[in-house]
C-alpha cells in the first residue's frame, strides 16, 4: 500500500509570514533560527505537528530545518519523537540536504536513525566523492537514501548521479515538480527510474520553465498519470504531498492533495 505523507518543508515561508521574497534559502534560514533553540523547541514543534494532524495526515516527511542534524541535540530528538507520537504522526522520511563530507553525512544519518526515520530523501555532495563509503554509512545506520532531482533534466541524468552505488541502500527520490519545470513528463520519468525508485515527492508546478508550486491539477505536472504509473509499476513506497509557495499558506491545498491522492489510490 502506498503511504501518503505531508512534507513539512511545505511551510518554508511560514516563519516569514508567507512573504518570502529572496528565495528558498531565506525561508530555510528563518525556519532553522526559529526551531533551533531547545528552550522553545517543544512548543514550536507541537504547534507545527498539531496543525498537520488536523489536515488529516498520519505521516510526515520531516524537513531538516525542523530538526537539523547540524543543531539537533539528544533533547531535540527526544522532543521530536515524543511529539510525533502524541500527534500520531509516523516519520516517513527526512528531507533536505545532508552535507558535503563524510562527517556531515554521518551526523545526518545518526540524527535520522535516533529519531526513527528510515529513509533520507534529498541531496549530499559526499555521494559523488565516495559512493562506496556513502553506502556503508547508510547500512551502518539501517537507512536508505533517495537522491532527489533538482537540476537533473532527465531520468538518465538522475540515474547517473547514483551510478556505482549500493543498490539496496541508494536509490532515487523523484521530485515530479522539478521534472515539470524542465518540461519532462514526470509520469514517464517515474517509469524510467522504476528499478531504483525509493521515494516520490509529488509536486505540481504552474508551468514549465519556472518552479512555482501549486495545488494538484492547477499546473503542468500530470498528477493522475503519475499515480497510475506508480500503481502500474507496483510501487509500494511513500508519496509526499509537496507544495511550497512563497506567498500564501498551502495547508488547504495540501489537504485537498491528500484527499485526491487517497481517492486515486483507492480506485481499481
Amino acid at each position: 500500500m502506498i503511504a501518503v505523507s505531508f512534507m513539512t518543508a511545505n511551510y518554508v515561508a511560514r516563519q516569514l509570514g508567507f512573504k518570502m521574497t529572496a528565495g528558498w534559502s531565506e525561508g530555510d534560514r528563518a525556519a532553522n533560527a526559529y526551531f533551533a533553540p531547545v528552550a522553545t523547541y517543544a512548543e514550536r514543534l507541537d504547534e507545527l505537528l498539531a496543525g498537520i494532524a488536523k489536515l488529516g495526515f498520519s505521516r510526515i516527511d520531516l524537513w531538516t530545518a525542523h530538526l537539523h542534524w547540524k543543531w539537533a541535540t539528544d533533547e531535540h530528538i527526544q522532543i521530536a519523537k515524543r511529539l510525533a507520537h502524541k500527534h500520531r504522526l509516523s516519520l516517513q522520511s527526512y528531507a533536505g540536504g545532508f552535507g558535503d563530507s563524510r562527517a556531515e553525512f554521518e551526523k545526518a544519518c545518526s540524527t535520522a536513525s535516533k529519531v526513527g526515520i528510515p529513509l533520507l530523501g534529498g541531496m549530499s555532495s559526499y555521494l559523488g566523492t565516495d559512493p562506496h563509503g556513502f553506502g556503508l554509512i547508510l547500512r551502518e545506520h539501517s537507512l536508505k537514501f533517495g537522491y532527489e532531482n533538482h537540476p537533473e533534466k532527465t531520468p538518465a541524468d538522475l540515474l547517473r548521479k547514483i551510478e556505482g552505488t549500493d543498490e539496496e541502500a541508494v536509490g532515487v527520490a523523484v521530485d515530479t515538480g522539478w521534472f515539470g519545470t524542465w518540461g519532462y513528463d514526470a509520469a514517464d520519468a517515474i517509469h524510467e527510474v522504476r528499478d531504483r525508485l525509493f521515494y516520490v515527492h509529488l509536486k505540481d508546478v504552474l508551468r514549465a520553465g519556472s518552479h512555482e508550486t501549486c495545488r494538484y491539477g492547477a499546473g503542468c505536472v500530470p498528477i493522475e498519470k503519475c499515480v497510475k504509473t506508480l500503481k502500474a509499476i507496483k510501487y509500494l513506497g511513500g508519496v509526499s504531498v509537496e507544495h511550497e509557495p512563497d506567498s500564501y499558506d498551502p495547508s488547504e491545498d495540501c489537504r485537498a492533495g491528500r484527499e485526491m491522492l487517497e481517492r486515486l489510490l483507492a480506485e481499481a
